[in-house]
């Protein structure tokens, strides 16, 4: 076991805010420190059993937290391409959307989730964005929309914003998101305002994105730059919409 002294001090070094002693990124070192000093024990006491089992407990204390702290303070959406997702959480919620469908979810302070292909004969292509929030510890959240097709047919849908945007999906962070069809021939723009920047993914189809070939599964970042897009065979499009980087200014 740790000395009080070593915990401390790392207590101290890990500490997310003043007084924090219990905190998951606290508990997390305290774990990682007392499973490399069993380790070190077992070199040299192998048969120790009665130690094997307490190491065996702290490693999956560690998992566990690693996996909340992983699903904690993001702003998860997930958008299906083709098939169904089932999401469960630890919050109550259970559903299935399905393609052109968005679930979102604000993890926040923590929250146990998972989003899986329940069908043996569907194949499921879905894009998840997991999002930075604007700052910690919000409160969870869900929720999920069902959009018509015809609201993104050679128009843009404003799915996602910002709590103090315009789209039915609103989430913390400056944001916007994007999805359009465009039917073979037609072509649409997109403008990008000065200091904004937009990430554009080709989801399905074919297109001519400011004279630039994109297919299935390609993706290019403007910035300062409206978009041009001629649709080449039938596409489906994502554009994230969003303040300029700041190592960009």
């Amino acid at each position: 076991m740790l000395t009080t002294e070593a915990k401390q001090a790392i207590i101290k070094e890990f500490a997310v805010h003043e007084g924090d002693t219990g905190s998951p990124e606290v508990q997390i070192a305290v774990l990682t420190a007392d499973i490399n000093k069993l380790n070190g024990h077992f070199k040299q006491h192998p048969k120790d059993k009665h130690s094997n089992r307490g190491l065996l407990k702290k490693i999956g204390r560690r998992r566990d937290l690693l996996k909340y702290l992983k699903n904690k303070d993001m702003e998860i959406i997930t958008y299906v391409v083709n098939g169904e997702v089932t999401h469960t959480d630890s919050i109550g919620n259970e559903s299935v959307i399905r393609r052109g469908e968005v679930q979102y979810m604000s993890a926040g302070t923590g929250i146990y989730h998972s989003e899986a292909n329940n069908s043996s004969t569907e194949v499921l292509r879905a894009l998840q964005i997991w999002i930075l929030p604007d700052f910690r510890n919000h409160v969870p959240n869900y929720g999920e929309y069902r959009f018509e097709w015809s609201d993104r047919k050679n128009k843009f849908l404003h799915m996602v914003s910002s709590k103090s945007g315009a789209a039915p999906i609103k989430i913390n962070q400056d944001i916007n998101m994007y999805t359009i069809f465009l039917e073979k021939g037609l072509s649409e723009e997109f403008q990008v305002t000065k200091g904004r920047q937009v990430y554009y993914v080709q989801i399905e189809g074919e297109a001519d994105v400011n004279g630039e070939k994109l297919c299935q599964s390609d993706a290019l970042e403007s910035i300062n730059e409206s978009l041009k897009i001629d649709a080449k065979t039938g596409s489906h499009i994502m554009i994230f919409e969003m303040a300029e980087r700041e190592d960009l200014k």
